[in-house]
């Protein structure tokens, strides 16, 4: 089988041989390219020839998809699969596969790390102490005793709630199926709508879906508390960006962290988000760790070997 590997996947060199060296030994080609490119006609390029293509979060259309009448195995080293036209992969017959559960830690760490910086202003003390500033104007609220809401129980939220647990909260959460494992960690499920009523701090965990899409819009913003905050490490279309902009404006909740927006960044001069000073801002690198690419790697590895042995695991179609 001939593998091609179409864009960087973040690891070292050393590891990078090591996994063309694991599939060389047995009697496999492997075609590594360490550039990125989003052009459809030079993604296609780069595929032709291959049996098995491997990509992280490229975009992967129906255009793409269609000019590849002998790619078997898409090996999508990403948890989400929104960037690839799963219908026409399934029309041609190509097995995909992703990478499921390679980030949950990492994700989680930063949303953490987000709520902790909404409630302690950890971003706009570092530059106002730098500009010889005091904690005036700066004073934060504890986390302990907040309510935080938790949408998506999946393996990320779950872990968003493991780490939560030692913080004494009160954790809520509203999910597509409810897991015994959150219980343990002292959630509670309830209704979406109450959620947003009660939660200090709200924050997302689900996948892209047309059930998704615009999950978070006016009607639910207008749900919360004007003290509540938001953050969303899932993807930026679940939240209605100009309602969530207008809100943050306006005052109507107190705060959002974000790492994800309705395109990938850089984001454009004009992004309402970039003039807010209530709204923290990362560029997509909630899954991005040196441990989570490592991760990611070895799940690929075991999907295209499972695939070769005519046993796939981690279908997504």
């Amino acid at each position: 089988m001939n593998i091609h590997v179409i864009e960087p996947l973040g690891v070292s060199q050393s590891a990078m041989n090591q996994f063309q060296l694991s599939f060389k030994e047995r009697g496999h080609t492997v075609k590594v390219y360490r550039d990125r490119t989003e052009d459809p006609n030079e993604i296609v390029k780069r595929c032709s020839g291959a049996d098995i293509v491997v990509i992280a979060n490229l975009p992967f259309p129906d255009s793409v998809v269609n000019a590849l009448p002998g790619l078997k195995m898409l090996a999508v080293a990403f948890t989400g699969t929104d960037h690839i036209a799963l219908d026409a992969c399934r029309e041609k017959g190509i097995t995909v596969c992703n990478a499921s559960g390679y980030s949950s830690i990492s994700v989680a760490e930063l949303t953490v790390g987000f709520i902790i910086d909404l409630m302690r202003n950890i971003t706009k003390l570092d530059p106002a102490a730098r500009k010889g500033g005091t904690r005036t104007g700066f004073q934060g609220f504890d986390i302990a005793g907040k309510t935080i809401g938790i949408i998506g129980t999946g393996a990320i939220g779950l872990r968003v709630a493991k780490l939560l647990s030692s913080f004494d909260v009160n954790l809520v959460a509203y999910s597509r199926s409810e897991k015994d494992e959150a219980r343990t960690y002292g959630v509670t499920y309830t209704s979406l709508d109450t959620l947003l009523k009660e939660s200090d701090i709200v924050t997302l965990h689900v996948p892209l879906t047309g059930e998704t899409k615009g999950l978070i819009d006016a009607g639910k913003i207008n749900l919360m508390k004007d003290s509540a905050c938001i953050v969303n490490c899932a993807r930026g279309p679940v939240i209605n960006s100009e309602d969530l902009a207008a809100a943050l404006r306006e005052k109507r909740i107190a705060g959002a962290a974000l790492d994800v927006f309705d395109t990938e960044p850089p984001l454009p001069s004009d992004n309402p988000f970039l003039s807010l000073d209530n709204v923290i801002l990362t560029p997509h690198i909630a899954f991005a760790t040196e441990e989570a690419f490592i991760r990611r790697l070895e799940i690929i590895e075991t999907d295209i070997t499972a695939f070769l042995e005519g046993n796939p695991v981690n279908i997504v179609v």
